[in-house]
């Protein structure tokens, strides 16, 4: 199998995709001709022409409204917003029409949308190019959230997200885009360098939204991390000596509530880890689902690490981006306890 980064993984997926189902449309700023600010979509247009991938206005409520039209109407678009922090002013056509639209219909439309787009920090964006918006649209009924933490599971769940018959919103960790996540450090340098991640299959396969993955058996404690935290969670679990459990949940929505009963039932301890801010972060639900499910396993009050309650800083990137000396410092209080 060729090893890929995740650039590229996302592109074989699109590639993919357009070859297999004449219903697949790319769109969205500078996908087409220039193949997307982060190189996501290059070469498509030129392989498959400029009616299957082509370039949008800067207007992200053009974007999506026109992709939501698609979808009803038979396309599969996949549609994307150059930067996660750029989605608001299409948040009404994501929350009003494309989740609501099988409701609204009783079954007889669907939205089958795939909205991609680059999320987090860890390459220097600052407060408008590293936002985390992902526990916004956990809490919308009708929408799926993704986020795969490597280039294989990238590629698996983009393809299963174009197929699926719903709009899935599809995060894509700026950070992981070009190599591997050093999370051994709690600065690291150079997050542009070029290095392929692993080895991923050529050809067509999928991964199933809604199942989460074991990246390290455990039995000391659980951790629940998602994206770039999952390589975070791994470093700090080797860094503090404690044999944790670190799932990968890929998809946040549906959640994979078996795994993490499964594993929290086992070990009795929880740490949670995401790079959003804390209050109404996707971790407050977690915690919840798992004090709900496995409330008289737990040997230890759960543990949330996570970005602050601030605007993402420029100057002060990596303070801010939870590294995993905060979470060595969570394992090892729930294994006080």
């Amino acid at each position: 199998m060729p090893a890929m980064t995740m650039i590229q993984a996302l592109n074989s997926a699109m590639d993919i995709m357009l070859a297999r189902d004449p219903n697949v449309v790319v769109i969205g700023e500078d996908v087409g001709y220039f193949g997307g600010v982060f190189r996501c979509t290059d070469g498509l247009q030129k392989k498959h022409g400029r009616h299957r991938v082509f370039d949008t206005p800067i207007a992200e409520a053009g974007i999506l409204g026109a992709a939501v039209g698609m979808s009803v109407y038979g396309l599969r678009p996949v549609a994307e917003i150059q930067f996660a922090d750029y989605i608001y002013p299409a948040a009404d056509q994501l929350i009003s029409e494309a989740a609501r639209l099988r409701y609204r219909s009783g079954g007889e439309f669907t939205a089958p949308l795939t909205v991609r787009a680059p999320c987090g920090g860890g390459i220097y964006g600052g407060q408008t190019h590293s936002q985390s918006p992902e526990g916004i649209f956990t809490h919308v009924c009708g929408l799926k959230t993704v986020m795969p933490s490597n280039p294989y599971d990238a590629k698996g769940l983009l393809i299963s997200a174009i197929e699926d018959d719903d709009p899935v919103i599809f995060f894509e960790p700026k950070r992981l885009y070009n190599g591997p996540f050093d999370g051994h450090h709690d600065k690291p340098t150079r997050p542009w360098a070029k290095h392929p991640h692993g080895e991923v299959p050529a050809d067509y396969y999928t991964i199933p939204l809604g199942k989460a993955a074991i990246a390290r058996p455990g039995v000391d404690a659980t951790v629940i991390a998602y994206g770039t935290m999952v390589h975070v969670a791994l470093a700090a679990v080797a860094e503090s000596g404690i044999d944790a459990e670190v799932i990968d949940l890929r998809t946040l929505i549906p959640v994979d509530i078996e795994t993490i009963t499964a594993s929290v039932e086992k070990t009795g301890r929880c740490v949670i880890v995401h790079e959003a801010t804390r209050t109404s972060g996707f971790g407050a639900e977690l915690s919840a689902l798992v004090q709900e499910h496995c409330f008289y396993h737990l040997e230890a009050p759960i543990e949330r690490v996570t970005g602050y309650d601030t605007p993402y800083p420029h100057a002060l990137e990596w303070e801010y981006f939870p590294g995993p000396s905060r979470v060595v410092e969570a394992l090892r209080r729930v294994m006080a306890d």
